[in-house]
């Protein structure tokens, strides 16, 4: 029996193989990235990449898939080793700073980017280096009890003065609100080729559809 039995269930056969085969990048190996890089490996993706340069710290722990015996290394590394053990899946993981000059070194090989960094300077990078390729991306992004869920079309980067990484307050519940959305995001992408985008607010739990239009 397939470790991925019940996910197959709903999915389909033939929805199960895109997900193997389809290549995703995942920017940050945080309280986002890492969950949903998590999640989507225990849903059937076979062929994923963490980018992040971070080491795990103390507080981390409660948000983010690590243990205390972790603090101190590179968090797309134990990540990666993380996912082996438990279910053989094989992450690449990638240890460096993302910045504009080297978005086609990472980038390059990505058919769906998911952006989940804590800086409006990378995330700007990821955009568009996306939006020059042509290659589908998703932004997911937490603010205290508020959330969002973009995709690269309609997303606009926040400002600088928010880059304050240090001292937010955040909880777990907003933070695997978010993973599951953003993983059902990329999930019917994949199949169906919509893009949808949502919000999620804590204190209502209410997850909503996002409509935003270029101008």
């Amino acid at each position: 029996m397939s470790m991925f039995f019940h996910e197959q269930l709903y999915r389909s056969n033939a929805v199960m193989a895109k997900l193997k085969n389809y290549s995703v990048t995942i920017c940050g190996a945080g309280a986002l990235g890492a969950n949903i890089a998590e999640n989507l490996a225990r849903s059937g993706f076979d062929q994923l990449t963490v980018i992040d340069r971070d080491r795990i710290e103390e507080r981390n722990l409660s948000t983010q898939p690590y243990y205390r015996s972790d603090v101190g290394a590179f968090k797309a590394k134990i990540l990666a080793n993380n996912l082996y053990r438990a279910i053989g899946t094989k992450v690449d993981a990638k240890t460096k700073e993302l910045t504009s000059a080297n978005t086609t070194q990472l980038l390059k090989d990505s058919q769906l980017i998911v952006d989940v960094f804590d800086n409006s300077v990378a995330r700007q990078a990821v955009k568009d280096y996306a939006e020059q390729l042509s290659t589908p991306c998703l932004h997911a992004g937490l603010s205290t009890d508020y959330a969002e869920v973009i995709w690269n079309d309609v997303y606009r980067v926040p400002s600088e003065v928010n880059d304050d990484v240090c001292d937010y307050p955040l909880t777990r519940n907003l933070v695997m609100l978010t993973v599951a959305v953003a993983c059902e995001a990329i999930v019917s992408f994949i199949a169906t080729a919509e893009q949808r985008n949502f919000t999620i607010t804590q204190k209502d739990l209410t997850v909503q559809s996002l409509f935003l239009y270029i101008a």
